[in-house]
């Protein structure tokens, strides 16, 4: 659809309603419960930059029920346009951690050697 080709501050909660794939959810209180994990996911890297204080876990565990009720491929344009792009690298590595992005995809963002080097310890 070409309302939704690229993402903006418009039709991103559109966007997320109209992928938005919780069978279990059974008021609108849940949706929006699911979208702060966006809001999570953002003060978890500013921490781990600022602080070197890296949650991994939590983060993954963010990353993968939002691509649980949205859609990998949903997920990561949603992903992409709310996380700032110098925490990129960050999300970057979950992702291919979690094989929920294409090899051709990004290709231009650096992976986080840190975050790899922890993400292998797991």
């Amino acid at each position: 659809m070409k309302i939704f080709e690229e993402l903006n501050d418009d039709n991103w909660m559109m966007f997320a309603s109209k992928y938005y794939k919780n069978i279990q959810c059974t008021s609108l209180e849940e949706f929006y419960d699911d979208l702060q994990r966006f809001k999570y996911l953002k003060r978890l890297f500013k921490r781990y930059l600022n602080n070197d204080d890296l949650q991994e876990r939590l983060i993954l565990n963010h990353i993968i029920v939002l691509n649980n009720v949205f859609g990998i491929k949903e997920a990561n344009k949603m992903l992409f346009f709310k996380i700032e792009e110098n925490h990129w690298p960050m999300l970057k590595t979950f992702l291919v951690y979690l094989n929920y992005l294409p090899d051709d995809e990004y290709v231009d963002i650096p992976l986080d050697q840190n975050i790899i080097k922890v993400l292998r310890t797991i």
